[in-house]
């Protein structure tokens, strides 16, 4: 294929240089989800009321009747990193590409890189069609929802560049995967639970936006409620890796994930206590992004796929003068 050659002429990434694409495509995958928040408390969801053009006949913002040109910038800005999101995706598929090529094997690498550009892809369409649906409550939760998986399989990607690609060896039994899964499961809900709070709550992205009509203290009970869940499922895992007698690396990434999560709930109770202040419902989508890469983190601590072999150009053979 002529772009595999043309991939192939770039120079081997260096250990370094894997790493760092690897946290740069978590890094964006989280960050321009922080960045939709601070569109929706700002009230610049519909800075730009029509997709993919900002206003009528012009890709950019431009003077328009009851549309303040900050909302405007806002929103256009947000729009603009979507871009460099793509680029940082683009950089993992060649950096992912340009391993592959040395090392065959590395196969999957290359398609979880390929997740990054396409979930980027699909995510856009989504966030269009949230604004042509005028950001109703459940369009803006569906846009959200969607970036997490993203963040969860950048965190894989990351790992997968400082693994081997030997089938998976689980280093917890069969009863602590269960638990892994059900954290996974549970955290999810209460993200998704979290949406419903920001849909009944003050911060709509738009003055004339349509909210969810439940009681915002009873979706936050839910929403509080499922993330005990959440830590009672946690603690119970580091039960079961006490009797295990689990490895310094797992204990280490359990940690974290007690730490962030712990500091996500404290931040959630006093954003809550405080009347859901704007800048701190954007502390708290970032304290969202973070619980997920710390549980993704843990995900990938539990298993064992080999050393790595590809941090290094593969031997080229001497041909004969």
């Amino acid at each position: 294929m002529p772009f595999t050659s043309l991939v192939a002429r770039l120079p081997f990434p260096s250990a370094a240089v894997q790493r760092a694409v690897g946290i740069a495509a978590v890094l964006a995958q989280a960050l321009i989800g922080v960045t939709g928040s601070i569109v929706r408390v700002t009230g610049s969801g519909l800075g730009c009321p029509t997709w993919p053009e900002c206003v009528a006949g012009s890709l950019v913002p431009v003077n328009h009747p009851g549309i303040h040109a900050l909302n405007q910038w806002i929103e256009f800005g947000n729009r603009m990193l979507t871009g460099a999101v793509i680029l940082v995706a683009a950089v993992a598929v060649v950096t992912a590409w340009r391993v592959q090529i040395d090392h065959p094997s590395r196969t999957r690498l290359v398609k979880l890189a390929w997740t990054m550009p396409g979930g980027v892809v699909l995510q856009a369409v989504v966030g269009g069609l949230t604004v042509l649906a005028k950001l109703e409550w459940w369009t803006v939760a569906i846009h959200f929802l969607a970036t997490t998986p993203l963040v969860w399989l950048a965190v894989l990607l990351l790992r997968a560049f400082r693994e081997g690609d030997e089938p998976a060896r689980p280093l917890v039994p069969a009863a602590g995967r269960g638990i892994l899964v059900a954290l996974a499961v549970v955290m999810w809900l209460v993200l998704a639970a979290g949406t419903t709070v920001t849909g009944a709550g003050p911060h709509s992205g738009d003055l004339n936006t349509h909210r969810l009509a439940v009681p915002v203290e009873a979706l936050a009970q839910v929403h509080g409620g499922l993330l005990v869940l959440y830590l009672l499922l946690l603690a119970v895992f580091g039960l079961h890796l006490m009797r295990i007698g689990a490895p310094k690396s797992l204990w280490r990434h359990y940690t974290v994930v007690w730490v962030v999560a712990l500091a996500q709930g404290a931040l959630g109770s006093l954003q809550y206590a405080l009347g859901v202040p704007e800048a701190m419902v954007s502390f708290h989508v970032l304290g969202a992004m973070t619980v997920i890469v710390a549980t993704a983190s843990l995900w990938t601590a539990g298993r064992d796929r080999g050393p790595v072999t590809s941090l290094t150009a593969a031997p080229r053979e001497l041909t004969a003068a």
